[in-house]
């Protein structure tokens, strides 16, 4: 690949980091309901989620969606399934209601639970899978070697990872994390709709 080819896939990395999403939605709410690391743990999961997706897919899995419909099939239901129990997670912690920042933004579990949202949704998020399709194909070359393919994981990784973990650490900046955790259980009520809304939509084809 040209440097040039490299600077045009950065600028799609970062475009499809920026656009909303289940991806975002996940960030924000595990940002607002769990503290700064919370959020960030979910923004590094999503990151390396993303660059173990972009890999997979310059090194065959865009061609074999484009071919075998069954294996599309697999990707969109395994979607379908992750939005769903986001959802439920989502709605059940809302039930609960606000939650402690104190005892949140040290637990080591609800960390490693948002890496490993973070890690899943990035890994079956129904837009991603699109993205990758219209955007993603045209880098990749039939005769790429596997040191092109580990740079566009690995870019793809630093790009995704940074932008949510910025995400993350602005959104707790000051007092303002402080004035959005009063209405976490509110937040979480709407997440968890927002997941069901998605998966919805990813079943009628919409994404």
């Amino acid at each position: 690949m040209s440097p040039e080819d490299w600077i045009g896939l950065a600028l799609v990395f970062t475009l499809g980091a920026m656009s909303p999403g289940p991806s975002l939605a996940v960030v924000l709410r595990n940002t607002l309901a769990g503290g700064r690391q919370q959020g960030i743990m979910t923004g590094i999961g999503h990151g390396i989620g993303f660059g173990v997706y972009a890999f997979l897919a310059a090194a065959g899995i865009a061609t074999a969606l484009s071919i075998h419909d069954s294996t599309e099939l697999i990707l969109k239901y395994g979607g379908v399934m992750i939005l769903v129990w986001l959802g439920f997670v989502f709605i059940q912690s809302a039930r609960e209601g606000p939650k402690d920042s104190a005892e949140e933004d040290h637990n080591t579990n609800q960390n490693r639970k948002g890496f490993m949202q973070g890690f899943l949704i990035a890994l079956l998020n129904p837009k991603i899978l699109a993205w990758m399709l219209a955007l993603y194909t045209p880098f990749i070359e039939s005769d790429v070697d596997i040191e092109t393919l580990i740079g566009m994981g690995f870019l793809g990784m630093i790009i995704d990872g940074t932008w949510y973990v910025t995400v993350a650490t602005l959104l707790t900046t000051g007092d303002r994390v402080m004035k959005l955790k009063s209405m976490s259980h509110i937040i979480d009520g709407s997440m968890g709709i927002l997941m069901f809304v998605f998966a919805l939509l990813l079943i009628l084809g919409a994404f």
